[in-house]
């Protein structure tokens, strides 16, 4: 039977992460090019949009990340953080909505690495994008190489996620020069003013954009999942969140700024669009190899990327499973390389049948596209609990020595800073699910999306009842042992 999780942390994990690979983390998992291009797509009010989503709220979940991983700094991160604040079932359910949420972003992401490789070759092989049979092979190639990377230890994976985040900060570096280019050759390809900028938030299409851009900045909570496999833990995450919070920041504002200048706005594509401004810049200022250049680092950068979520969302079954309330199995630990091999090995056959059927066929395309708006809705309902989590936990550890009072101002403070995160997280639960443009039926469209949502926590309630169920049989035929 796998060990108890003990107050030290979970027996057999290895401490192979430090502040620096915080942070290549951190910017490998959420700082999203095709955020960045889909933001883009608005033209300069954009910009504005990337400053509200970072005030409303990167930057209350940087504080509530820091202070909650002070006070619960082991592996489980936000699983233990809603178990302490409101008991075993939330604490389940939070892991359990986290978990198959990413389920179904992982092929959202190997879907767009897939059509991003392409665009080192470019011409005829561009036609592959269509392709289910290239798509499957890429996607399934690159999902369990990336776990079989992750069974061999988190001190080999690592080196994924650090190539993710060097890379894509290369990328970042790439957009400015090539934007600073077409700004001194040829002027602003985007025509940009003070009126421009101002978003025009009573617009549907920009508050989904604004949902966007809040969903963009998710991610800092991916880190602490991994909190007995990171080297004095609490005061590395601190340190990781502040400089990669700021350069993600400053990232997204000043990279939509080059597109702007390299593209005009209305050209911009949501999916390639990076790629395709460079190389709009390169042909425009006979410097062909950085459209070159920067497929090869996007390409790089989603790969690093997928191997953060890979890395860090297969804790939350593994960490579950300690608790009995999943298969026990799922909660062993590799003799030798000291990973949750088993827990990486059933969520990489999770994902492989998600993908295949995202790639099956228009009809069930079209279900995955409805399961990647419950995704976003999943994912915030998810961060409601987590920013809900401060408050409560503060307050009980009041007049106790547990963990550490980050955030300064005292119990006000605290409690604006959970409302805030909490308004900002329900406002892009709504908006991810309102029906897109154009749909066939949007009062089914929304029926299905949020009876997903209720269906999957449905799921989970039953899944915790049972396990609850198998612990009090446990816990009840150990008594009887000990009486004899």
């Amino acid at each position: 039977m796998p060990a108890e999780p003990t107050n030290g942390g979970v027996p057999g994990l290895r401490r192979a992460l430090g502040t620096v690979d915080l942070v290549l983390l951190n910017v490998a998992a959420i700082l999203g090019l095709r955020w960045l291009s889909t933001v883009a797509t608005v033209g300069p009010a954009g910009l504005s949009i990337w400053v509200i989503a970072f005030l409303v709220f990167f930057v209350p979940s940087g504080l509530t990340i820091q202070e909650l991983s002070s006070r619960i700094p082991h592996e489980g991160g936000l699983y233990l953080w809603t178990r302490a604040a409101f008991g075993d079932r939330h604490g389940f359910l939070a892991g359990w909505a986290y978990w198959l949420s990413n389920l179904v972003y992982f092929p959202s992401l190997l879907l767009f690495g897939s059509g991003i490789f392409l665009q080192i070759f470019g011409g005829s092989a561009l036609s592959l994008a269509e392709s289910p049979m290239y798509n499957g092979i890429f996607g399934l190639a690159m999902l369990w190489a990336t776990t079989a990377l992750n069974i061999f230890g988190l001190k080999r994976a690592k080196w994924l996620q650090n190539m993710g985040g060097i890379t894509t900060i290369a990328i970042m570096v790439l957009v400015f020069v090539g934007g600073l280019i077409a700004w001194r050759q040829f002027g602003s390809a985007t025509p940009i003013s003070r009126s421009s900028l101002v978003p025009h938030l009573k617009s549907l299409p920009t508050l989904g954009m604004l949902a966007i851009a809040i969903l963009a900045y998710q991610g800092l909570e991916l880190g602490p999942i991994m909190g007995d496999e990171i080297r004095d833990s609490s005061r590395s995450i601190r340190r990781a969140i502040l400089i990669s919070g700021l350069l993600i920041a400053a990232t997204y504002v000043v990279g939509t700024l080059a597109l702007l200048v390299a593209m005009p706005s209305g050209r911009i594509s949501a999916i390639s669009g990076v790629a395709e401004a460079m190389t709009a810049v390169g042909q425009r200022a006979a410097i062909p190899l950085i459209g070159l250049t920067a497929a090869i680092l996007l390409t790089l950068s989603n790969i690093g990327g997928f191997g953060a979520w890979v890395t860090g969302t297969a804790r939350l079954p593994f960490v579950i499973g300690l608790r009995h309330y999943l298969p026990e199995r799922l909660a062993a630990v590799h003799p030798k390389y000291g990973s949750p091999y088993v827990a990486l090995l059933v969520q990489a056959a999770a994902a492989s049948v998600v993908l295949l059927t995202a790639i099956s066929g228009s009809a069930v395309h079209e279900a995955f596209l409805l399961l990647i708006d419950m995704t976003a809705a999943l994912t915030s309902i998810v961060w409601v609990y987590i920013f809900a989590s401060l408050p409560v936990l503060r307050w009980r550890a009041a007049g106790q020595n547990a963990g550490v009072a980050l955030i300064p101002g005292g119990p006000v403070v605290c409690w604006l800073i959970s409302a805030v995160g909490v308004a900002a997280t329900s406002f892009a639960v709504v908006v991810s699910l309102i029906p897109p443009a154009g749909s066939s039926n949007p009062a089914l469209f929304l029926i299905k999306g949020v009876g997903g949502c209720v269906l999957i926590f449905l799921v989970g309630a039953i899944f915790y009842r049972q396990g609850r169920r198998r612990m009090q049989r446990e816990q009840a035929a150990a008594g009887a042992v000990g009486k004899n």
